[in-house]
């Protein structure tokens, strides 16, 4: 399996190694005027983050002898999480390289978790998920991104809206490095090929929608924000040719409407989400008032890991 090649039969095989140590969560309505929009809450996984989804499917996958010397990631927070929590469960150590600025609940779960992190300056931390290589780490390392076991573990979540929504008609995923939407768009482009999947960008790191226009990789300026799960300064080499294949483009959205995307969510739904989380819901909500609703609209809330200052800030309005 490599990452051109993951299947529907993978995506299968990977739900029946993580079944016993996910959530298969919840399919709801977003209680808003427009009935139509619904929520794939992720962020109520044991680690508040899908990433446990991929992350337990390349453990589950690896070799006894690979995981001997512990493993080893590169994530802004969720996917440490989501390896964290499978190294404890599994009595190995974890080590987790995180972009400096990574926010604080998130450290302090990787900690949490009984893992330790190296901080360093984004590009750097960068350079780790493009070389998969990290001066003095020697354990098996899992990429947040494109290792196939992972993309086939988030793939999961695509097999389970098809199954409580089977008229879905169009899919929003937050997009980072691609790893949730190509997994989710793998599943549902072979299950009902003609449902819609969109990455959701904020305009301070929309890196896809940047290569799109360019019709190639292409470097950008990313801007750190509160938005801090996804974006990037450009789409990795080899994620390229199967997201541009799976996806059907890019909504990029501003960081006001992704917090007020926050603010609608806890007080329509009493749900929790991350700045990226709540992208795909700010990008629903546009494209109606926009005047193209896309038919039966899944959002996934990918996570729920926010700073409880920086969600106060965000309910004041300050954000």
């Amino acid at each position: 399996m490599t990452t051109n090649s993951v299947s529907l039969d993978d995506i299968r095989a990977a739900r029946d190694r993580i079944s016993s140590s996910i959530v298969r969560t919840p399919l709801v309505r977003l209680n808003v005027d427009a009935n139509d929009i619904y929520l794939k809450l992720e962020n109520l996984q044991p680690i508040g983050s899908f990433k446990l989804r991929g992350a337990g499917n390349a453990i589950a996958m690896a070799k006894p002898d690979d995981l001997a010397r512990g493993v080893f990631t590169a994530s802004a927070g969720n996917m440490a999480q989501g390896v964290a929590w499978h190294a404890r469960r599994l009595g190995i150590k974890c080590t987790v390289v995180v972009p400096d600025h990574a926010p604080a609940t998130k450290l302090e779960a990787i900690t949490r978790l009984g893992a330790t992190y190296i901080k360093v300056p984004f590009d750097e931390w960068w350079q780790v998920l493009v070389t998969r290589q990290f001066a003095g780490l020697d354990g098996f390392f899992v990429h947040s991104v494109s290792d196939p076991a992972v993309i086939a573990g988030n793939g999961t979540i695509g097999l389970e809206i098809v199954e409580d929504l089977p008229d879905v008609d169009t899919i929003l995923v937050p997009y980072g490095g691609g790893g949730l939407s190509s997994g989710i768009a793998t599943a549902v482009k072979a299950l009902k090929p003609d449902t819609k999947v969109f990455a959701c960008e904020v305009e301070t790191s929309a890196a896809f929608a940047a290569a799109l226009a360019a019709g190639e990789p292409t470097k950008i300026e990313y801007k750190a924000s509160f938005v801090d799960g996804i974006g990037s300064g450009s789409v990795l080499a080899e994620m390229w040719p199967i997201v541009s294949r799976l996806l059907d483009g890019s909504i990029v959205m501003s960081l006001s409407d992704v917090a007020e995307a926050v603010r609608i969510l806890a007080a329509r739904n009493r749900v929790i989400a991350e700045g990226a989380g709540a992208a795909p819901v700010a990008a629903a909500l546009a494209e109606r008032k926009n005047g193209n609703p896309r038919g039966k609209v899944v959002c996934v809330v990918s996570g729920g890991n926010i700073d409880l200052e920086k969600l106060a800030m965000i309910f004041r309005k300050e954000i």
